[in-house]
């Protein structure tokens, strides 16, 4: 992060600060309105192709004592924050909950890392600074990226370059918690392949498709990181390579795919920065389970309610979409990645996706 980027992420969460004061020296109750971040509040923008938030608010105001503690401890927060930035130092959201402890006000302090991570996100929204520009840090995430990929990382110690192949292990280039930080110098990638799965993960590159095939093998991680996401949608728009989703064929990996696509609802305010409307799903779907006889488990009854509920879902209304989670809740089964082996080891590789990826046009 440049000095002027830490400068006028600090002067944003000093604003919001000074509202604060401003709205006492006018007589007014403080207040901070933010959307409402819930499944109802959130819809589709046909301009940039992924969900955002609706115009649905909630408002923290300390006209009653609860919402007059979230104002507390927000003031605290943002004087925590500025004062890391000034000192160029940097936290995860885990040490902010602890380090609230130390706080002298009781009432300013966390009743629990839930509660911290959403005013983190609160903060976010309403400053319009993220929060890796507030040098916060999730905990470690350790995905990765494997294939034909050089960059230049900035990093405390000074730049440095990495081939992501060819200067690193079998476990690949950690992706660092802000991706901004990393410049991309040469390729000669032809796709980026999103892997749900460490297991997966790590058969692709034992089995050298990265290299036979040209990819850039992503490993999500499960549910994957913002800096993941961040990562994949640069690659996608500042090197023009298609995004391919591969993950389980069950409705939580269904989920996965949907936060990479088009966002997800903590992080809507965002969608535009994180999310690559383009990718396509690659995954295991249920017509696989049929076609390839897969070994598979049975739907559990919270299987069966996210899938019916992903049937209201606006990120899984499609033709598509609604055929393969119709067919899923008549067979009630779900499949992983790793039954393709049931196939062969090699089968994933050699043949399940350099089919698919043909008659998508991407090989």
């Amino acid at each position: 992060m440049s000095t002027d980027d830490t400068s006028d992420a600090r002067e944003q969460l000093l604003s919001l600060a000074n509202q604060f004061y401003e709205q006492f020296d006018d007589g007014t109750v403080p207040s901070m309105e933010v959307p409402t971040r819930t499944k109802t509040n959130i819809e589709y923008n046909e301009e940039s192709d992924v969900w955002v938030y609706g115009d649905r608010t909630s408002t923290r105001s300390a006209k009653s004592i609860r919402g007059a503690q979230k104002l507390l401890k927000a003031t605290y927060a943002i004087d925590f924050l500025t004062r890391q930035l000034e000192e160029d130092r940097s936290s995860t959201l885990r040490e902010l909950y602890y380090l609230s402890e130390s706080w002298d006000l009781d009432e300013a302090q966390f009743s629990s890392q839930d509660e911290s991570n959403q005013l983190i996100e609160d903060l976010e929204i309403v400053s319009g600074v993220t929060r890796e520009d507030f040098h916060m840090r999730p905990e470690e995430s350790g995905a990765t990226v494997m294939g034909p990929l050089k960059i230049r990382e900035q990093t405390r110690r000074g730049e440095r370059e990495i081939h992501c192949q060819k200067d690193v292990g079998e476990g690949g280039y950690q992706i660092p918690n802000n991706p901004d930080t990393i410049d991309f110098l040469d390729h000669d990638a032809d796709f980026v392949l999103a892997v749900e799965t460490g297991g997966m993960r790590d058969r692709l590159v034992e089995n050298g498709f990265d290299e036979e095939y040209n990819a850039l093998v992503v490993h999500l991680k499960g549910q994957p990181a913002r800096a993941t996401r961040r990562l994949t949608k640069r690659l996608h728009d500042e090197l023009d390579l298609p995004v391919m989703v591969f993950t389980d064929g069950d409705p939580w990996s269904y989920r996965i795919y949907g936060s990479v696509t088009y966002g997800s609802i903590k992080s809507a305010h965002l969608s535009e920065y994180l999310a690559t409307p383009e990718a396509e799903y690659v995954g295991i779907r249920p017509e696989d389970i049929v076609e390839y006889d897969l070994p598979t488990d049975p739907l559990s009854d919270s299987d069966v309610n996210a899938l019916e509920s992903e049937l209201e879902d606006p990120r899984f209304q499609t033709e598509f979409w609604e055929e393969q989670i119709k067919l899923q809740l008549d067979i009630e089964k779900k499949s992983e990645q790793q039954s393709l082996a049931a196939r062969g080891l090699d089968f994933v590789t050699d043949t399940y996706l350099p089919e698919r990826l043909t008659e998508m046009g991407v090989l």
